[in-house]
Formats: structure tokens, sequence, C-alpha cells
């Protein structure tokens, strides 16, 4: 790989950071949802409950601890960061009209120690730490209102950090909201109280048309909020680069069959194309009209949308990349090969503990995939094995299935290079143990650090380097080459 490529890691606020209300902190979403496990669902809460965990209110307290964090990522030669800000430390409620002074100061604290480290932070604007006050008071992002609040936000911060920041991502996991999964963390639509977070439960149930509406709706004012932002960037400065960000996997027929096929086909066009095209390519794609009216979806915008959405394309495409998929119209094989991740189990592959496929030529077929559709740069910002690890008598942590499964990506995205995709850079995800997203647990950890702390929080909260550390570290200097 080239002396140019920016080898890091990634974290977000509200699996790290903690201090929940310190420093005049808001409420995020994260923060009125409970711990889960990988077989009980985590659950949202109205109100904070006394007796219940919720892991973001202290996460691995990055917040106290971030000086030593970001030294042990400079130790490891990280060259970029990929960090978020908590929309709630800069406006607690959301609407304010003015920003809490304390929260702007931490975050340039946290950019000083990346320059002395020679870390470039590469920022999500909006990662899952939506002020929960807009989710109550204005039904979040199903409410064209809420644009302008995030414009409020995007003003300050691209104005405060532009001596300290030219990277950034709109959105996490925009296309989430294709699906019922990103209707709370990333629409901001609150269930009923007590509800599973992903809406798992209600999988079961068909949507209603309203809710899908809704959905819908909130995904197209991100679509605004996004493209908005990134002009507003360019503007304050620009030598700003802006990306969206994207959850994807590639999708593969379980067969042959035509059906089988054209399921995978449409399945690839609504999961990974759909956001990326808008965002991209300025544009709704065609292929959403038949969706839209099979399901009497109506979007309502303005006029002057179109327009906004061709001005504020983004400079590069990032994305997560865990798993792949398998896809069949076939009712009988859905119900003997079991559901995997929206798919059913490829046979060629192995899943994680927590059922998620492993596929590292995935990624290359990914890579391919994307480049030759947008032929603009690509950054892969997620990517990583959730295990439980074990600390042994000694004190160390020996991870070599990390390792293997690290490993194995690089190799695929180095295959991928040569095949002439402009790959810039890699974060993988949870460079340090933090709070899995999906389950709340600390057991699941992805980090190249190991944080002592259990799912219930407990713990002395000291960092231990594991094997995949040092791992890391000679595969940084090595510009890849050593594996």
């Amino acid at each position: 790989m080239n002396a140019d490529f920016l080898w890091g890691g990634a974290i977000a606020a509200n699996q790290v950071e903690g201090a929940w209300k310190d420093d005049g902190k808001g409420e995020s979403i994260s923060d009125h949802i409970t711990a889960g496990t990988k077989t009980s669902p985590r659950r949202f809460t109205k109100e904070v409950r006394e007796g219940e965990h919720y892991p973001s209110h202290h996460a691995i307290d990055f917040y106290h601890h971030y000086k030593e964090d970001i030294a042990l990522f400079g130790q490891m030669g990280f060259q970029v960061l990929r960090l978020s800000i908590a929309w709630t430390r800069i406006f607690p409620m959301g609407d304010e009209e003015k920003p809490n002074q304390k929260g702007l100061d931490f975050y340039h604290a946290v950019f000083a120690e990346c320059k002395k480290w020679n870390i470039r932070p590469l920022v999500t604007l909006s990662h899952y730490e939506m002020p929960y006050h807009l989710c109550q008071a204005y039904g979040g992002w199903q409410n064209r209102k809420v644009i302008d609040f995030f414009l409020r936000y995007c003003r300050t911060v691209f104005t405060e950090y532009q001596d300290e920041v030219d990277l950034w991502l709109t959105f996490n996991e925009m296309n989430t909201l294709v699906s019922r999964f990103g209707t709370l963390l990333g629409a901001g639509i609150l269930p009923e109280d007590g509800a599973d977070m992903f809406g798992l439960g209600r999988m079961q149930t068909p949507e209603t048309k309203e809710e899908m509406q809704a959905r819908f709706q909130a995904l197209h004012h991100q679509f605004v909020a996004s493209a908005k932002a990134v002009a507003l960037a360019h503007e304050i400065n620009p030598k700003n680069r802006v990306g969206c960000m994207l959850s994807a996997a590639g999708v593969y027929p379980y067969t042959c069959s035509p059906d089988d096929m054209l399921e995978a086909q449409w399945q690839m066009k609504k999961s990974n194309w759909f956001c990326g095209d808008v965002c991209i390519r300025g544009a709704y794609p065609y292929y959403m009209e038949r969706f839209f009216e099979e399901n009497a979806i109506v979007i309502v915008g303005k006029t002057e949308d179109a327009d906004i959405l061709k001005k504020g394309c983004v400079d590069f495409f990032s994305f997560s990349y865990y798993t792949s998929r398998c896809v069949t119209r076939n009712a009988e094989v859905q119900k003997t090969a079991g559901n995997m991740m929206l798919g059913v189990q490829n046979p060629y592959l192995k899943a994680s503990e927590w059922g998620w496929i492993i596929d590292p030529k995935g990624l290359r077929y990914l890579l391919n995939a994307i480049y030759d559709r947008y032929q603009i740069p690509v950054m892969l910002v997620e990517n990583g094995l959730g295990a439980v690890d074990q600390l042994t008598e000694d004190g160390c942590i020996h991870d070599d299935y990390r390792i293997a499964y690290l490993k194995a990506h690089i190799e695929q995205m180095k295959e991928a290079m040569k095949d002439g995709v402009d790959l810039i850079g890699y974060t993988p995800w949870g460079c340090i143990d933090l709070v899995s997203a999906s389950t709340g647990e600390m057991k699941k950890r992805y980090g190249f650090i190991y944080v002592d702390l259990d799912n219930e929080g407990k713990g002395s909260g000291k960092r231990i380097k594991k094997d995949s550390f040092y791992w890391y570290q000679k595969c940084i200097a090595s510009h890849g080459e050593e594996l």
C-alpha cells in the first residue's frame, strides 16, 4: 500500500465517552437504551429508570481517559482516528440558539491530543447521538425542522474546528433507515416504552404504511441535511472533504435461479446503492419509484430539494463492512437455512459467535462494486471481529482470532487496490474495547486495547495492550506489508 494510505481506528462518542451528564451534556437517544445480550435485546425507555443499566452513561469513560487512549493510538502508529462529536455536548437539547462552551472545549482538547500524535481526526457529525429532546418534541427526523437544528450544529463545529479537522462524515450508516432497524437510532422516531431497540420483536408483524412512510420521510430529510452540510463545509473551509457513511454488505443469490438473482440485485440496490446514489449522484435513483409506488410512500419535499441534493454531493464514499448476505425467494429454503443477518446461511462461509458471516473475499467484491459504480475515493471506516477475550494470569490477551480476521480482510483490501480501487484509508471498528451498539455488552470486544470493565460497567477500567495491538503496530509501520 502506498505511503498516502491512512491507517487508524474508529470509535463513537456514545460507545466510549460516558460522562453522560458532565459539563452540560444533554440526553441522547443512546442514553435511553438499556443493556442487552446476544439473546435478549436492548430496550428503549422513555424515562431513564432506576435500577436499569444504560451502557452509554459510563461506557469506557473516554471523557476522562482521552489523553491516555489517544496516546495508545499514537503508539500503534495511527495516522487517522475516526470519532464522532456528541451532538448533545454541543447543543444539549438540540434546538438551542447558542452552543455549550464546555462541550466545544472538550473536543478542542481531544483534537489537540490527536495533533500531538500526528493523528488526523475523521469526524462523524451524527453517530446515533441525536438529542433526545428533538425526538420527543419534534418526532425526530420525520420533522423537517430538524434539518435547521442540524445545520446550526454543523455550522458551529465546522467553524469552531476549521483549523483542526478537515475530514468529515455526515450520518453514520444512513442506509439503516431503509429498513426498520434504523427507525429509532437512525431516524429518532420513538417506539412505545420498553420496545426492543432494533424493533426485532416487531419484525414478526408487518410494518404499517404509516411507519414506513415516516421512515422514508425521515431519510429524505437526512438526504437534504447531508447535502446542505456538504455545501456548508466546503464554504467554511475549502480544504474540507466530506463523505457519506453506509453500512454495506455484498449480497449473493443463494442459487443461480433467476428469482434469486433478481432478489440479490434488488437487495443490492435498496440496501447499498439507494443512499449512495442520492449522496454521490445527487438525485433519487429510478428503481426506487416502483418501490415507493407499490408501498404507497409519498416523499414530501420542497421544490428546491432537487437542487440542494445536486449541489451537495459528497467527496468520498465511506462504509462499514462486517459481513455479506445470501438471499433467496424460495420460502422453503428460508425456513431450513435459517435467518443470518436478514438472509439465509451461506453454505460456503462460517459465522462469528454472534452470528455474523465472516467473508473477507466479500470485501474485495464489494470494494470493486462500489468503485465501479461511483469512481470516487473509498474509505473503509468500520471492520472488525466482536469476540470474547480472555485475560490470562500474566495479564495478556492472546487474540490470534482477531489478528487472523483483520489480516484476511487487509489482504483482500490489497487485492482490491491492485484491481484499481482507489481505497484511501482503513479504520477498524472499536480500536479500543467499547460498548457494543447491537447488544450493549462489553463482553463483545473489538479492540486492540482491552478495557477492564464487564457488562455491568464494573471493573478497574485499566487499559491493557492485546497481542493484536503489537500486530497492528507492525502492520502500520510496514504500510500493510508485514501481516
